[in-house]
């Protein structure tokens, strides 16, 4: 094999190996994605049952701190703890939309409703939560109007 075909070949040999390396990327991203939504889904239910089952006086949020905690820190914790899940769950969209090659526009449209969307919730769940006397709800909305606005 004289010097350019070998060249050729190996130009080719690369261009293949670059190509496979491509289309297994999506799926890499499917499976982050799904493993996003695992880890947040088994994040709170564990964190319900290991963490604030023993916190709870019959109500959906914890109020119970013991002689530790008062009140109102048990109620941002559990919020807090929950918060992580919903991040979990906006990386595991935007993982999800990457396994399906979007254009640039689909990706930033997608990846600016996460923020917004994750932001919006983030603050109701600490609004509710505390009773709005926590600020954490303020920031968080403000985020998230920024966000859309810019959107």
């Amino acid at each position: 094999m004289d010097q350019k075909t070998f060249q050729a070949f190996n130009f080719l040999k690369t261009l293949k190996s670059n190509i496979n390396y491509l289309k297994g990327r999506p799926m890499y991203f499917l499976i982050a994605g799904i493993l996003a939504f695992l880890v947040a889904i088994i994040h709170s239910a564990l964190g319900e049952h290991l963490v604030f089952r023993r916190m709870r006086n019959s109500t959906i949020i914890p109020t119970n701190g013991s002689t530790l905690l008062k009140e109102r820190h048990v109620r941002i914790l559990w919020a807090s703890w929950h918060i992580v899940s919903i991040f979990g769950v906006a990386l595991g969209v935007v993982l999800l939309q990457l396994s399906m090659e979007p254009t640039l526009e689909q990706l930033r449209s997608l990846v600016i409703n996460a923020i917004a969307i994750s932001m919006l919730l983030s603050s109701l769940l600490v609004f509710i939560s505390t009773k709005a006397r926590h600020p954490g709800w303020i920031g968080l909305l403000l985020i998230s109007v920024a966000t859309w606005l810019g959107g």
